[in-house]
């Protein structure tokens, strides 16, 4: 049966109150076929994360409004493995202690920090260095950062073969976990590291677990340099401004309305990348900005004029269709939104040094 997680946003909320509704749940969700797991709940953000095995989300939003009308603000279906992976349980926390009245009262926010590494593509490592050297850099990598994320009380969240993303309680943990990655992989061949660290709620508008946060660390990732760790402003408010000291190389950090920029530069690229029709004017639309306005924003955050932007955006999501499936060239093309294959062949080649067909040879 699937798993979902809903969030209820319930100003003033008392972790007695929610323990109070969570013992209704119980005597309600097996007329709607559900099984109650757990939940999260953060006084400060005022908000409440439940676990809960159902039927459909129609089964949550049913039970929750039997048992006491706080009907969730959002479902999303999650794993259970993925959700323990995040948030380090599935299950009521083992040291929570009943009280007088037989309530199992504790308060666990579902608040993580999450940090996101990314690296040069392995088939362009591999391409340029070989197939021996290129695995021997990336398991270098990855025990530079799992030695890191232990010493530091992380979790591996995912591993997409590149990329790590890791949960943290801490937001100073995981910049230290930040800082002694980036100082152990300088004694390794340069690898592209980059890393960016943000923080938010499991369910936001996205339907992905985390997926709001991890986005948006992605972003950061992209306008990082090499070895460079990018700090979106709710961890940087929460970590004390010594590790910022004498390290103004070391962290990129923007301010609020920048990233609030760069948040939208980049969703309209997401919502767009693969309309052939989609251009600069579309682009400057999109954005409520004159050409000159968007061409001004977009060089000073990202380093890239709108067009190239958009063009390495697009390139960037052809090789994921590679990976995903093997294309041809022709389908690749009009997939990732360029309309002539030839064209295509040469801004892929410009930016990576191969031809599609050679990274499709190596990846397959």
């Amino acid at each position: 049966m699937p798993i979902y997680m809903d969030v209820h946003i319930v100003p003033g909320v008392k972790a007695k109150d929610v323990a109070e509704a969570h013992r209704k749940d119980l005597l309600h969700q097996e007329e709607h076929g559900c099984k109650c797991m757990t939940y999260w709940i953060d006084e400060e953000r005022e908000n409440i994360f439940c676990l809960i095995e159902a039927p459909d989300k129609a089964a949550v939003e049913e039970m929750h409004n039997k048992a006491h009308g706080l009907v969730p603000n959002k479902v999303i279906e999650v794993s259970s493995n993925v959700v323990e992976s995040f948030l380090g349980r599935i299950y009521d926390p083992e040291e929570a202690k009943l009280s007088e009245d037989g309530l199992k009262v504790f308060s666990d926010p579902s608040y993580r920090v999450l940090l996101v590494t990314a690296i040069t593509d392995p088939i362009l490592l591999q391409n340029v260095l070989g197939r021996e050297k290129a695995t021997e850099l990336l398991n270098r990598y990855n025990i530079i950062v799992r030695r890191n994320l232990a010493a530091n009380g992380g979790r591996e969240a995912e591993y997409g073969g590149t990329g790590f993303v890791i949960s943290f309680s801490s937001a100073s943990r995981a910049v230290t976990c930040a800082l002694g990655i980036r100082k152990d992989i300088e004694e390794v061949e340069p690898i592209g590291l980059k890393i960016a660290i943000n923080a938010g709620e499991p369910v936001e508008k996205s339907n992905k677990l985390f997926g709001d946060t991890i986005q948006f660390a992605n972003y950061l990732c992209t306008l990082a340099t090499d070895k460079q760790i990018a700090i979106a402003s709710p961890v940087k408010d929460l970590v004390s401004k010594d590790h910022f000291q004498n390290k103004e190389k070391t962290f990129l950090a923007l301010a609020p309305q920048d990233e609030i920029l760069v948040d939208l530069l980049f969703n309209k690229l997401e919502e767009n990348w693969q309309d052939p029709d989609f251009d600069i004017t579309d682009y400057c639309q999109a954005m409520a900005m004159s050409k000159s306005q968007l061409y001004r924003k977009t060089i000073s955050l990202t380093g890239l004029s709108p067009n190239i932007l958009l063009k390495e955006f697009r390139l960037e999501k052809a090789k994921e269709l590679m990976k995903k499936q093997r294309y041809s060239i022709s389908q690749i093309t009009f997939e990732s939104g360029f309309t002539s294959p030839s064209y295509f062949t040469k801004c892929f080649k410009k930016k990576y040094g191969l031809l599609p067909m050679a990274y499709l040879d190596l990846l397959h």
